[in-house]
Order: structure tokens, then C-alpha cells, then sequence
């Protein structure tokens, strides 16, 4: 039995440090670092590549919409054409900086709103799909179980990885509860932490409204910019290990 451990990480910009990545990333097995538009620069991202490098963290692309003042969790209105690009302008920015350092991405996760959206929007999630097999067909796509962005990338020959939040609280339709609604945000560690052992091990999650929702995933996220992210996330890893799940990068 065995999970990955990932995180959005990489998201300070200028003399902005937002997060806790040098504690965070060498808990985690794969890091999710943001390209530019919703967080992150260049100096940034070549800095939180080789902190992952350093540990032996998977990196991954997490692109977003270009919203560095609502940091990528604003709805935007965009073609999917316009989508593709700017997915694919974020792989390649992050993959060039990645090969400077010799490490070669593994995975895209898409960030925020962008992420939401193509959950349920197939064309937007087509235009993702699109966009990692054109510019490498090897990397896996991170999304929700049963969402659109997974079946997308099963009609376009990209590796599906399903992914779980144990700090979010989910609708009975396997949904996320948008952040602006109350309680979409679990803060108590002890459930994240029990949620995630459940959710490793028993394949499920409660629902807001009490309802057992099954999720097969590969994958449980820890956010970055959550208070105490890398003591929650240790916290997981070693209740995960106690409860005899291998924490491992997906293969």
C-alpha cells in the first residue's frame, strides 16, 4: 500500500515569501511549483527546484491563471485555445530552469481556479490535456477522481494521477467545497491527519454532509501556504508510515 505526499510550493514572488518550502519540500515526495502567473518568479522557481533536487522531491509544473493579485484562486474567462498556451508556457518556462539544474519535471498540476474549472469544463480540461502531450507527453496529470481533467488526459495519452486533499472539505459529488463557503478549509491537524490515513487506506472521505464518498487515489495534498504546512505535513507522512503506507512519489 503506498500514497505520494504533494505540495503547491514555490509561490513567493519578488520580496514577497509566501510559505514554508524549506521545511515543507523535503517532507514531501513531489513538489508542485508554481510558473509565474498566479505566484512565483524566475529566481523563485530555479531557488525551489533545487531545494527539491537537494531532497530528492519530485518536481512537478503547476500552472495557473495569470492572477498574481488573487493568487490564482479568481475565475478568469478564457478560450481553451488560451488555455493550452498558457499551460504550455508554463511547462516549458519551468521545465528549461528544471534542465538547468539536470532535473526533469515529472507531473502538472494545475492551480486554483484553472484546476476547478477544468474539473468540470471539458474543453478546458481538453486544452490542458492538449497542452502537456504536445510539450511532453511523459508527464502525468494531477486532477480530481471522475473529473473531467482525468478523462481528458486518458482520450489524449497522458498519465491520469488522482488526487485527494485531506484539508478540504468535499460535497457529496466528490466536489471541493469552493474556499469562499464556510468550512471548505479544514484547520483541526488531528482530522487532516486522521482524513489522510483514511483516505490512503480505506480509500474514502467523509463528505460535508456526513456522506462516505470512495476516492481511488495515487496522490494527497498538502498546501504550501497553509499555517504550520510543514508541521501538518509531517505529521501525515508519520502518521501514514504508522498506519503501514509507503509515501512515494507515483511511478
Amino acid at each position: 500500500m503506498q500514497i505520494d505526499l504533494n505540495g503547491d510550493v514555490g509561490e513567493s514572488f519578488g520580496a514577497y515569501e509566501i510559505g514554508h518550502d524549506a521545511a515543507l519540500i523535503p517532507i514531501l515526495t513531489s513538489a508542485n511549483i508554481a510558473c509565474g502567473f498566479h505566484a512565483g518568479d524566475p529566481g523563485v522557481m530555479r531557488a525551489t527546484v533545487a531545494l527539491a533536487r537537494e531532497h530528492g522531491t519530485v518536481v512537478g509544473a503547476h500552472p495557473g491563471f495569470p492572477d498574481l493579485v488573487g493568487f490564482g484562486r479568481r475565475e478568469m474567462k478564457a478560450t481553451p485555445r488560451e488555455v493550452e498556451d498558457l499551460v504550455a508556457y508554463q511547462i516549458g518556462a519551468l521545465a528549461a530552469i528544471a534542465a538547468a539544474q539536470g532535473v526533469r519535471l515529472a507531473h502538472v498540476k494545475p492551480h486554483g481556479a484553472l484546476y476547478n474549472m477544468a474539473a468540470r469544463d471539458v474543453d478546458l480540461a481538453d486544452a490542458i490535456a492538449r497542452a502537456i502531450a504536445a510539450v511532453d507527453p511523459s508527464l502525468a496529470l494531477f486532477g480530481l477522481p471522475g473529473s473531467q481533467s482525468l478523462e481528458a488526459a486518458q482520450r489524449h495519452k497522458v498519465r491520469a494521477v488522482s488526487e485527494a486533499f485531506a484539508d478540504r472539505a468535499y460535497r457529496r459529488d466528490g466536489s471541493l467545497v469552493p474556499r469562499n463557503e464556510p468550512g471548505a478549509v479544514i484547520d483541526d491537524e488531528q482530522i487532516v491527519v486522521t482524513r489522510a490515513v483514511a483516505i490512503a487506506r480505506e480509500r474514502m472521505v467523509i463528505a460535508a454532509d456526513g456522506t462516505r464518498i470512495a476516492l481511488d487515489v495515487q496522490t494527497i495534498c498538502v498546501h504550501g501556504d497553509t499555517p504550520g504546512a510543514a508541521v501538518l505535513a509531517s505529521r501525515i507522512r508519520k502518521a501514514l508510515n504508522d498506519a503501514g503506507v509507503q509515501v512515494r512519489a507515483p511511478v
